[in-house]
C-alpha cells in the first residue's frame, strides 16, 4: 500500500466522480482508476460502487476513508517538519578567542549551557592566528570572537565587555623592578619588545599609542614572540621590557627571580570585547553579551592559560547563530 494510492483513493471519495478527481490530482483519469483497483486488490476490498451514470463508496469504502485521511494528515505532518529542519539555518556557533582567554571562554560556555540547557557543545581546534578573526568574523567564518583589544573594520559589532590591565615586565636587575609601579616614561631609555604587526597588530598599536601619550617614542627591541618566551629571553639577560596583559602572564613566570611584573602608574587598561558580524541579531547579541561579560575567577584564571581555542556549538544562540 502506497500513500499515492490513499491519496488517489481519498480524492476520488471526495469528487465521486474519476474523471474530476484526475483534474484535482493533475493526472490522466486512467492512472487514477488504476491506482484505486490497486488499492482494493490488496486490501482485498471493493471501495467504490461504479455504474456508468455515477460512483459512491461502499460500507468498507467508508470505513477505509477515515482511515485513509488519518493516514494523509500524518504523511503530510512529517513532510512539514521534515522541511522546516531543512529549511533551518544550521545552529553551529563557531567562536575564536586570544591567547589567554581560555577561563572566560570556558565561563562563557557553561553560562550558555545554563540558559541553554539543549546546547551541545563540541570543542574542535582550528589553526587560526588571533590577527585574522576579525575578518574571519566579517566574513562570517567564525560567528564571534573575543578579543583583549577592539578591532575596527566593515561588518563587525564590538562590544565592549571587561577591563585588561596592562603590566610592564622588566629583567630583576633594572631599577624600578621593585617599584610599587612604573611609568612608562622611566622605561624609554630600554628597547620595548612587542609583537610582530602580523601577529598581534592590536596589541602592538595600542602599545605604541601608549608610549607616544606618555610623551616619548619607543626604541623597539625585536619583535616579541608569546610572552613566556619574551619573559624567559629577559630573565635570562635580555636588556629590554616588555608589556603585557596581566591575566595573560602565566604564573610561574610571575613569580620567577629573573624577572618583575611591575604595575603601571597611571594604570594603563585595555578592554576586551566580544566581536561579532554586523548582520547578528540583537537578541543573540544580548544572549552572547550575558553569558561572556562575566570573568572566570580568580583561581580558575591563575590556572588555565590557554591559547586560540575555537568551538563549534551546535544549536547556537536563539537558534540563530
Amino acid at each position: 500500500m502506497e500513500l499515492r494510492q490513499l491519496r488517489y483513493f481519498v480524492t476520488v471519495a471526495e469528487e465521486l466522480h474519476f474523471g474530476r478527481a484526475a483534474d484535482r490530482l493533475h493526472i490522466a483519469q486512467p492512472a487514477v482508476s488504476q491506482q484505486v483497483s490497486r488499492l482494493e486488490r490488496e486490501v482485498g476490498l471493493l471501495l467504490f460502487d461504479r455504474s456508468p451514470r455515477r460512483v459512491r463508496l461502499t460500507p468498507a469504502g467508508e470505513r477505509l476513508l477515515v482511515e485513509a485521511r488519518a493516514a494523509l494528515a500524518a504523511a503530510d505532518r512529517v513532510r512539514a517538519v521534515a522541511a522546516s529542519l531543512a529549511a533551518a539555518p544550521v545552529n553551529v556557533l563557531r567562536v575564536g578567542a586570544a591567547p589567554g582567554l581560555g577561563p572566560r571562554l570556558d565561563r562563557g560556555l557553561r553560562g550558555l549551557r545554563q540558559t541553554h540547557p539543549d546546547f551541545e557543545v563540541e570543542l574542535e581546534v582550528v589553526a587560526m592566528p588571533m590577527a585574522e578573526q576579525p575578518a574571519a568574523v566579517s566574513r562570517g567564518d567564525l560567528d564571534m570572537t573575543l578579543l583583549r583589544l577592539a578591532p575596527s573594520g566593515e561588518g563587525l559589532q564590538v562590544i565592549e565587555l571587561w577591563p585588561e590591565p596592562v603590566v610592564a615586565v622588566l629583567p630583576e636587575a633594572h631599577p624600578f623592578a621593585r617599584c610599587p609601579a612604573v611609568r612608562l616614561s622611566d622605561l624609554a631609555e630600554l628597547p620595548l619588545r612587542l609583537p610582530a604587526k602580523a601577529h598581534d597588530p592590536l596589541f602592538r598599536a595600542f602599545a605604541l599609542d601608549a608610549c607616544r601619550a606618555a610623551g616619548f617614542e619607543p626604541r623597539l627591541g625585536r619583535p616579541a614572540g608569546t610572552v613566556t618566551d619574551t619573559v624567559i629571553e629577559l630573565a635570562n639577560g635580555s636588556p629590554a621590557w616588555t608589556l603585557a596583559y596581566a591575566d595573560a602572564v602565566p604564573v610561574p613566570v610571575v613569580h620567577d627571580p629573573g624577572v618583575a611584573v611591575v604595575p603601571l602608574d597611571p594604570p594603563l587598561i585595555a578592554c576586551g570585547c566580544l566581536v561579532v558580524p554586523a548582520t547578528r541579531t540583537a537578541a543573540c547579541v544580548a544572549g552572547l553579551r550575558a553569558a561572556f561579560a562575566a570573568g572566570p575567577p580568580a583561581r580558575q584564571a591563575a590556572e588555565d592559560r590557554t591559547g586560540l581555542v575555537p568551538v563549534k556549538i551546535v544549536n547556537g544562540v536563539d537558534g540563530h547563530p
